[in-house]
């Protein structure tokens, strides 16, 4: 994880989870998804604004909107997984991801990025995550999704956490807006 410092969160503006299955919470129970329970974790509102099976040109498409519903102060971008899954290319893949930051840039709302792996060889590092957190100085979180992929008690199938892998995603990432200066 990149050593970024967040801006402290307010309590009337929410944080928007924006991404894929991951960030919607495919095969948990909608109270079982990371930002509903680090929504509880951090008591702040924490949108959830995950689509299952979405790839990423789609939530480019989608994200503009989103952020003008609901003028959140902090977007978690967790996409993707499905770019990744269909072995589609990921530079643009990585552009999209650099169109939906300079997007929330543009509104003044700060980001975080979370890493997806290549969930097609071995759950390696996928640069381009790194790339654009450099290019963009904002908090990657790395090797968090990786991590809990190698354990299989902790997901469901090759990508999807279970219930006890979204409780781990959310805890990091409370840990990580308290030791970035969020909360």
């Amino acid at each position: 994880m990149a050593n970024k410092v967040l801006n402290p969160l307010n309590n009337q503006q929410p944080i928007l989870a924006f991404g894929d299955s991951l960030t919607f919470g495919f095969g948990a129970e909608p109270n079982q998804s990371y930002p509903f329970i680090l929504s509880q974790l951090i008591n702040r509102t924490v949108i959830n604004a995950g689509l299952n099976g979405e790839l990423s040109e789609h939530g480019l498409l989608r994200l503009e909107s989103v952020l003008d519903e609901h003028n959140p102060q902090l977007l978690i971008l967790c996409h993707g997984a499905n770019d990744i899954l269909q072995n589609l290319c990921l530079d643009r893949m990585a552009n999209n991801l650099n169109n939906m930051i300079e997007l929330a840039h543009k509104k003044d709302i700060q980001v975080v990025l979370i890493e997806v792996p290549d969930v097609n060889h071995q759950l390696n590092p996928i640069t381009q995550y790194k790339q654009l957190a450099e290019q963009h100085q904002i908090l990657l979180v790395d090797k968090l999704l990786a991590e809990l992929l190698h354990h299989p008690n902790l997901h469901d199938d090759i990508v999807h956490p279970n219930v006890l892998g979204y409780h781990l995603i959310a805890k990091s990432l409370a840990k990580t807006l308290l030791e970035n200066g969020a909360l």
